[in-house]
């Protein structure tokens, strides 16, 4: 493991900077809401189907409330109103709310507020304990069938076609894939709204929908029965729709989500106050329901240079550390990324990707990690490829990563075939299983370019939580210190879906979720 080279009063420093940071934005979160959030609430009370033209059910009801300018009070308290005029099912709620005028409702009396109130708590928490009870399944599976040692072994498949992906997935797992990921369809993010039922017309992936998390992992759980190994299950909960997607992943019972405080406002150009807030409602579902999350600080440098912008890997992985334990995340959820991006013409990039990778494993001991492959300077040379790739696997064993997204050697030309996944395993296996150990072996010199490159690394990071703990994260964004990426707090997509609550605002599943992961 890493030696010393970092003190354990400077990491120390590091997260009460990351605290100092983050602690502003909450109070942003604590005011608001967004539609995408009160559309969770819906789904949790079990409306989840679609209507005319394949609109989600819960999109027409809560565009109904905004537009009726009552939504500032909660989805959850307009379904109690729903039940109270007569609605015997959530398909009868939404039919009522949404051929009524609410905002013509008059005011219950305190009483009936408050019977409203214990109604729809109570449909809550039997709602949470039929969540719970799907949690339960996916533990007993992994634990009669135990997983792999990690590094755990990570493969994507992204035909576009849910039922092509199933096909490709198994092939992966008796390859001896541990992880399996559906990439999302291009552009999936940017839709306020998540598509219902399966989909077979992706593009570069397949639709995030709660009916393919359910076909994909029926299908995992088969061959986990079959291979005596469980296979995990990762997905997107990125975009405008994070928490629905949290929600849909959970019931659903997958293991991993990619799910970061900043990607969305960086790479997709979503609304920074948007973000925030639906990050921390999707995280404390992931939180509840044992999801790790899989952060994504690895795209900072695919935009800026790796060599250049390591600081800013370590900076933004302590804020969302931070920003992933007030959601109530455990330090065994948090698969925070990094990865094997320095250019390969380079000299010493070996030592400069143990340096990093061992920096990570220093200032985060008990969290997983995911480690990314080489990407950014990826050629047409596939042999070349390879032994890129296979350096990057030496590094993951050697840093003890828990997660390991496995480089293909035809990354620079097309989509990975079954065999391109088949000889990334293979190899991945055989140095995972040569170097086992190797860290156990050598000391990392206190003088050498390992130790001194990680002290180099730390140091500018810390200047980097300074400067956003003195000028806030807003400015930080603004000013384009994450990945080389400037965005402004009032600009992207996504901003008028942010409602500031009413003093009233209901919503029983927050309570019930900062209740269990407090």
């Amino acid at each position: 493991m890493p030696g010393p080279f970092i003190q354990d009063e400077q990491i120390a420093r590091a997260r009460q900077l990351a605290e100092e940071i983050v602690h502003p934005i909450f109070e942003l979160i604590r005011r608001n809401t967004t539609v995408s959030n009160e559309r969770t609430v819906l789904r949790f009370f079990g409306i989840s189907g679609a209507g005319a033209g394949g609109v989600p059910l819960a999109n027409l009801m809560v565009d109904k409330l905004q537009g009726s300018g009552v939504l500032n009070r909660g989805a959850a308290y307009w379904y109690g109103r729903a039940l109270q005029l007569g609605a015997k099912s959530p398909l009868e709620a939404v039919e009522r709310l949404t051929a009524l005028p609410t905002d013509k409702l008059g005011p219950l009396s305190p009483e009936m507020e408050g019977n409203l109130r214990a109604e729809v708590r109570a449909e809550a928490r039997a709602a949470m304990d039929e969540l719970k009870s799907r949690f339960a399944q996916r533990d007993a599976l992994r634990k009669q069938f135990p997983m792999s040692a990690p590094p755990h072994k990570y493969v994507i498949v992204a035909t576009g076609n849910i039922y092509d992906d199933v096909d490709q997935a198994r092939a992966a797992a008796q390859a001896g894939a541990d992880v399996i990921a559906v990439i999302r369809s291009t552009a999936q993010s940017l839709l306020d709204y998540v598509p219902h039922g399966a989909t077979t017309e992706g593009y570069g992936g397949t639709y995030a929908t709660q009916e393919n998390f359910r076909i994909m992992r029926e299908a995992l759980d088969e061959e986990s029965k079959k291979l005596k190994r469980y296979i995990q299950l990762t997905n997107y909960s990125s975009g405008l729709c994070m928490s629905e997607i949290a929600f849909c992943a959970a019931t659903e019972r997958l293991d991993m989500l990619l799910n970061d405080a900043m990607y969305g406002i960086l790479f997709r150009d979503i609304n920074m106050r948007r973000t925030f807030i639906d990050q921390y409602f999707s995280r404390r579902i992931c939180a509840v329901a044992g999801i790790i999350i899989n952060t994504g600080e690895d795209n900072y440098i695919t935009t800026a240079d790796a060599y250049d912008a390591a600081h800013t890997v370590i900076a933004s992985q302590f804020i969302n550390e931070c920003f992933a334990r007030r959601a109530g995340l455990k330090d065994w959820q948090l698969g925070i990324g990094h990865s094997y991006e320095i250019d390969p013409y380079r000299e010493d990039t070996l030592l400069l990707e143990l340096s990093q990778a061992m920096l990570v494993r220093r200032c985060f001991p008990d969290a997983p990690l995911k480690y990314m492959p080489p990407t950014k300077h990826k050629e047409t040379d596939i042999f070349f490829s390879h032994a890129y790739d296979v350096m990057a696997d030496l590094v993951a064993i050697w840093t003890r990563q828990g997660i390991q997204l496995l480089g293909m050697m035809t990354e620079a030309m097309h989509t990975p075939l079954l065999a391109d996944r088949y000889v990334a395993l293979k190899s991945a296996a055989y140095i995972h299983r040569a170097a086992r150990g190797i860290d156990e072996e050598f000391t990392v010199r206190e003088d050498g370019k390992i130790a001194n490159r990680a002290r180099e690394v730390f140091g500018k990071a810390m200047e980097l939580l300074e400067e956003c703990r003195n000028e806030g994260m807003v400015a930080a964004i603004g000013k384009g210190r994450f990945g080389d990426v400037k965005r402004e707090e009032t600009g992207g997509k996504g901003l008028d879906g942010v409602l500031e609550k009413s003093p009233d605002y209901f919503n029983p599943f927050l309570e019930l979720l900062e209740g269990a992961t407090s």
